[in-house]
């Protein structure tokens, strides 16, 4: 049995661990309402641009776009959003695994598909299985902006549109409550199914509808990957909180059961002592 020293010292050190992950938890709890706020402020805006490109492309004869049209594939492209930093549960672990396992899945090669990564725990993580990663952003803000991710927004959109690939999905944690985050997949080019649920608006265009096409559907595709990547952060945040929680209230369980074991030991001393102390005064006697 460990010494009442030890078992001390464990429940010292076991307090302090707790302090810090209940300090990580509240400060993931804050995150998460800012980033809940800015992945729901941004459904409106994607929706009615969702409007806008099936009003003209559906509205409109005679018009066609390389972005809504499929064509043979010869390579996949993969975009995965991931966080910089761990402790976050199943976050990371859960959208890497079905990305790796689709991968497998679906090619024989690496030549047969690229990966775009957001985030240092999938850059690794692919780096290190020598999977094909072609881009990659680390570092990024847990509130970010459009333009810290524009640039690699526009480099995916344009890998598509210049032919390197034939189809894009999007791979992110989309969030769904502060305890449920689901792993999603979402094809991202060409917009073949691009959706609306209201009416087609007819629209009056100056300039063209094609040259109006050429400017929005790269946009549309490039906000598509923004509000994933706002939905991941919320989803980070959230898997965090509960992740910390979690190891917060585990620690507090293991401090209730080492000061049990601490008092059972210390009773145990001093019931030895008074014993030694009683056979050595009848010994006198």
């Amino acid at each position: 049995m460990a010494s009442l020293r030890d078992i001390k010292t464990r429940i010292n050190s076991t307090k302090k661990t707790s302090q810090i992950t209940k300090a990580m938890q509240m400060v993931s709890a804050a995150k998460l309402n800012r980033a809940e706020m800015a992945a729901k402020s941004f459904v409106p805006y994607m929706e009615k641009l969702q409007d806008v490109v099936v009003s003209i492309s559906m509205g409109t004869s005679g018009i066609s776009h390389p972005m809504l049209v499929s064509r043979p594939v010869n390579k996949t492209g993969y975009l995965v959003v991931t966080s910089d930093r761990g402790l976050a549960g199943a976050f990371n672990s859960n959208v890497l695994r079905l990305v790796t396992k689709t991968i497998r899945e679906r090619h024989k090669s690496t030549d047969e598909y690229a990966i775009i990564v957001i985030g240092r725990t999938g850059y690794e993580y692919f780096k290190r299985l020598n999977m094909n990663v072609v881009l990659n952003i680390v570092g990024l803000s847990d509130h970010p902006s459009f333009t810290d991710i524009s640039n690699i927004a526009k480099q995916s959109v344009g890998l598509f549109e210049n032919g390197t690939f034939d189809e894009l999905y999007l791979y992110y944690n989309h969030f769904v409550s502060a305890i449920q985050q689901e792993v999603t997949e979402k094809k991202l080019l060409p917009l073949t199914e691009v959706t609306s649920t209201n009416r087609i608006i007819s629209y009056e265009f100056e300039p063209s509808a094609p040259e109006i096409l050429n400017v929005l559907l790269p946009q549309y595709a490039e906000s598509l990957i923004y509000g994933s990547l706002l939905d991941s952060k919320a989803s980070e945040h959230a898997a965090r909180m509960t992740a910390m929680k979690n190891a917060t209230d585990n620690a507090m369980d293991l401090i209730d059961t080492l000061t049990l074991t601490y008092n059972r030991a210390r009773q145990a001393a001093i019931t030895q002592e008074i014993t030694e102390i009683v056979g050595g005064a009848a010994a006198l006697e």
